[in-house]
C-alpha cells in the first residue's frame, strides 16, 4: 500500500473530554448546547490518522456540530457505562454507532480492560476449565487470547465464540435502550454485513468489525431508526495509506485502517440518514 510517512509526531488529534466521562476523546471539543449530532465507535470513528475523518466530513455539510466520541480499541463496553457517554448521546438529534466488534467485550469467559478494551485483564473459572492448558498470565490482548484459543482447539473455540456473539447482542440492546431510538448503527468495513461463518471471514474471525454478524445487527433494527451499511468501493480500499498523517513507526499499523477515500464514502452515505 501507499504512504505518506511524515518525520514528526503526526496529526494534532487535540484530546478532549466531556462532562465526567473518563474516556479522552478527539477534539477539538464541540458545543453540546443545542442541536448536535453524536459519533460512537471505534478507531475509525475516531480517525486515526486521518485528517478529516467523516464525523468532521459531515459536520462541514450539515453545519450542526459532531461530537466525535470514537475511541481507539473500544468496544461497546467502554460506552455503555460511561453515564457521561450516554447523557451525550440521548441528547444528540442523531446518534450514529458504529458497529465494533465483539472480542473486545468483557464475559462470562475473560474481562477486559473498562475504557482501553482490547486489554485483557483475567479468564474467568469456565474459561480456565475449558482451556486447561493454557497459560493466561503470559496474555496481555484480546487478540492474542482468541488466536491462542483458537490454535489450541477450534472446536472448543466454537463456545467462545457463541459466548462473544450473546455478550455483543445483549450489550448493545442495553446501550441503544439508553440513548432512544433517534440512532443509526453503521457497519463501516471492507467486508459485506453477511453471515459468512466467521471461520470463513479470516482465521480467528479477526476481520473487522470481528465476531459480528447480519443476523446479529438485525436483532437491533427495531431499536434504531436505520441501519447503514457502508462498505467501500474497491477504489477506496485500494488507496490503503494514501493522504493519511502516518508517523514513521506507525506505518504497519495505519495500514490496517480505513483510507481516507473510504471516510468521504462514509460521510455521503451516512448524511442523508442524519439530515432526513
Amino acid at each position: 500500500m501507499k504512504h505518506e510517512t511524515l518525520e514528526t509526531a503526526g496529526l494534532a488529534y487535540v484530546p478532549c473530554q466531556y462532562n465526567s466521562s473518563r474516556l479522552t476523546f478527539r477534539g477539538p471539543k464541540r458545543d453540546t448546547s443545542g442541536q448536535y449530532v453524536a459519533f460512537v465507535g471505534g478507531a475509525d470513528t475516531y480517525g486515526k490518522f486521518i485528517e478529516r475523518p467523516y464525523p468532521r466530513l459531515i459536520e462541514a455539510a450539515c453545519g450542526r456540530p459532531c461530537v466525535n466520541l470514537g475511541v481507539v480499541n473500544a468496544s461497546i463496553d467502554a460506552f455503555v457505562h460511561d453515564p457521561a457517554v450516554v447523557g451525550l448521546c440521548a441528547g444528540a438529534a442523531v446518534t450514529v454507532v458504529q458497529v465494533m466488534g465483539a472480542q473486545n467485550l468483557s464475559n462470562r469467559f475473560y474481562r477486559v480492560h473498562p475504557r482501553r478494551n482490547d486489554r485483557f485483564l483475567d479468564a474467568s473459572s469456565i474459561l480456565r476449565v475449558i482451556y486447561p492448558e493454557v497459560d493466561f498470565s503470559e496474555i496481555a490482548f484480546t487478540g492474542h487470547l482468541l488466536k491462542r484459543l483458537y490454535d489450541v482447539s477450534p472446536e472448543r473455540f466454537d463456545i467462545v465464540r457463541g459466548e462473544l456473539e450473546q455478550a455483543w447482542v445483549a450489550r448493545m440492546r442495553l446501550f441503544l435502550s439508553q440513548i432512544g431510538a433517534n440512532a443509526v448503527l453503521m457497519w463501516f468495513a471492507s467486508r459485506p454485513m453477511d453471515d459468512t461463518p466467521w471461520h470463513e471471514v479470516s482465521g480467528a474471525g479477526q476481520l473487522e468489525p470481528a465476531f459480528v454478524t447480519k443476523t446479529m445487527v438485525d436483532q437491533l433494527r427495531p431499536l434504531v431508526k436505520d441501519v447503514v451499511e457502508v462498505r467501500p468501493s474497491r477504489a477506496a480500499l485500494a488507496e490503503g495509506t494514501t493522504r493519511m498523517v502516518v508517523p514513521l513507526l506507525q506505518t504497519s499499523v495505519a495500514a490496517e485502517r480505513l483510507s481516507v477515500r473510504c471516510h468521504q464514502e462514509a460521510a455521503e452515505q451516512l448524511l442523508p440518514h442524519i439530515i432526513s
